[in-house]
């Protein structure tokens, strides 16, 4: 009962173990580090069709044309004359990645305004506040956190001649921008498309192409990002100097998108991206990389995170499975080849359009293999200590050892039915000897134990199980704990040992204690019942059954010096032994049939 419950048990604490750990996971414990796992794993660069030019407003240009918060907005309605200045050469689209919100000079707006209504093929920005404010639904009032605060759009005449497109960038909550969101709805129900979406549209429209397939996206409007450059790696990218100065040759922009912003850290429009977790994106450059994914349209979609933690527990499960109580170099074989199975599956998934969290599985895995292992130990040291208390008593030393080195898994001490040879060995006279020593009780004892001694050693030295004293009786037995090789063998020959001893252990005895001994050996071969027997607080391992009865029977009718064997023993050491069958079979005790017996006279 206690062993069946203790099997339930079991399983029930490791599905509780791998249960709390996908609990873990889901409430968020991982979330950063295997945020920084997927960005290095996943966002990897990729070439750039050359469709996107940047052109920067950067330190050189700051440096020539002075501070950014001093500009007109006539050096950006000179920019757009420039790259319009040459009608085969027009650029596509113009992205202007910088928010005019409100009139300032009314020359220069104006300047501007006439730019972008005369080459039709300008795109300006607008942008929201987001943040969290009070709102009201069926009467009950609550905080949303992603609420519109505020929308600034182009002044009134430029966002009659242009189309806008929102220029929001949107951080993760670990600081880093991965998501672009494709369209922004305001408090008045309008649907505001982000400043990429609008480029990407009116490119394929000018290409007379198909519009652009919308991503997948959350209830916010968010979609993944796969990024297809890094920091400044860009290649299509000029100073706006360059082309207020007309240095920049108008082929560059033919037909082309083409990106006007910041392009500089004091302006203060950068981001730490997924591309790159240790130099800043500038926002123009965000732009560019949203664009270029929309036009190539290799989506990729998160898979929900309830249908990740389902498959994390089964795996979780699996391995548990596999680690509990198993050998360390297969627990460890198992532990490298679901992690590395999953990373795998993990870039493949990636490469039809599917974004899995890169550490889930390996850190939950890796987890669950230490906390195996810690178990494992502290069992197969229990294990040990319990297989080395139940033995060292029994056999010797280096059967312990070779016991150990099998394991608690390979060794069953509960009882089991299994072909072993047993010898018993037992004193001819010792009772009369016992009557006349009487009065000297030590002599007894002295005797008695120089004699269990040797017979023990010849057991011991022959790979023997000893089981008990019972008087000057021993059993042994061959073949269990551990069957071994040859131990029918293994058996005579400690017999054999025991009788040519004899008389050097009688002469011994004589000399010491005025009494020598001698001694008969019964042993058969068969199957018996070996295990742990006993109470709860006591128990022995030994071997019971016909196989053990008939060996004492057979010592019983030994003759001092004479070794008995069954049939059986006779059979398996068939012609590496000398016997001597007796002339006629001899019924033993309690046996409905005859045993042929047979005497052990040597080994050949």
């Amino acid at each position: 009962m206690k062993q069946r419950k203790k099997r339930m048990l079991l399983p029930l604490l490791a599905l509780i173990l791998a249960g709390t750990l996908t609990l873990l996971v889901g409430l968020g414990v991982l979330k950063g580090p295997d945020l920084a796992a997927s960005d290095a794993l996943y966002q990897r660069r990729a070439a750039s069709d050359g469709e996107i030019v940047l052109i920067g407003i950067d330190q050189r240009a700051l440096e020539e044309l002075g501070p950014y918060n001093q500009w007109s907005r006539e050096i950006i309605a000179q920019t757009i004359e420039s790259l319009n200045a040459v009608e085969d050469c027009r650029p596509a689209v113009i992205g202007v990645d910088i928010l005019f919100a409100g009139e300032s000079n009314q020359d220069a707006d104006a300047r501007l305004v006439q730019a972008a209504e005369r080459y039709g093929n300008v795109v300006t920005a607008c942008a929201a506040e987001i943040g969290t404010a009070l709102a009201e639904r069926n009467g009950d009032y609550y905080l949303e956190e992603f609420s519109v605060l505020s929308f600034d759009e182009p002044f009134q005449a430029l966002a009659q001649v242009t189309e806008q497109g929102h220029i929001n960038a949107m951080l993760d909550s670990d600081g880093i921008l991965r998501h672009h969101m494709l369209t922004m709805t305001l408090p008045d129900g309008r649907q505001v498309p982000s400043m990429a979406l609008v480029i990407a549209d009116r490119y394929r429209a000018l290409q007379g192409a198909e519009s652009v397939q919308i991503p997948e996206t959350d209830t916010r409007g968010f979609w993944y990002l796969p990024f297809f450059g890094q920091p400044g790696g860009l290649n299509e990218s000029i100073s706006v100097v360059d082309v207020l100065s007309g240095k920049t040759d108008p082929v560059r922009f033919a037909g082309k998108i083409v990106l006007i912003g910041p392009y500089t850290t004091g302006l203060q429009d950068s981001y730490f991206t997924a591309a790159d977790h240790s130099r800043p994106m500038y926002g123009v450059e965000f732009q560019a990389n949203a664009i270029q994914a929309l036009l190539w349209e290799g989506y990729k979609t998160e898979v929900k995170d309830g249908l990740q933690l389902a498959v994390l527990f089964v795996l979780l499960a699996v391995g548990l499975a596999g680690f509990w109580r198993r050998k360390i170099r297969w627990a460890a074989a198992l532990w490298l080849l679901l992690s590395g199975c999953w990373i795998a599956l993990c870039l493949g998934a990636y490469q039809v359009g599917w974004v899995l969290h890169v550490l889930w599985v390996p850190v939950g895995i890796t987890v669950l293999f230490a906390v195996c292992l810690v178990f494992n130990y502290a069992q197969a040291a229990m294990d040990h200590q319990r297989i080395r208390k139940t033995f060292e008593r029994y056999v010797a030393p280096e059967i312990v050892g070779e016991i150990l080195k099998e394991g608690a898994n390979e060794l069953q001490l509960e009882g089991r039915t299994v072909p072993i040879a047993v010898l018993f060995v037992d004193i001819r006279g010792f009772t009369k000897m016992s009557e006349e020593l009487r009065a000297e009780p030590k002599k007894v004892v002295g005797i008695l134990n120089e004699y269990l001694t040797f017979i023990s050693a010849c057991i011991m030295r022959n790979g023997g199980t000893l089981d008990k004293f019972v008087g000057d009786a021993v059993m042994a037995f061959w073949g269990a704990p551990l069957r071994g090789e040859d131990f029918e063998m293994k058996a005579a020959r400690a017999a054999l040992e025991m009788v040519d001893g004899m008389e050097e252990l009688s002469g011994k005895l004589k000399e010491k204690f005025g009494y020598g001994v001698s001694y008969g050996v019964g042993i058969h071969l068969g199957e018996a019942v070996v295990g742990n027997t006993g109470s709860k607080d006591r128990m022995d391992y030994t071997a019971i059954g016909d196989t053990v009865n008939t060996a004492a029977r057979l010592e019983a009718q030994a003759p001092a010096g004479v070794i008995y064997i069954s049939r059986a023993v006779a059979d398996a050491l068939v012609g590496r032994i000398s016997v001597t069958s007796l002339a006629s079979s001899i019924p033993l005790k309690n046996k409905e049939e005859d045993v042929e017996i047979l005497t052990l006279d040597g080994i050949l």
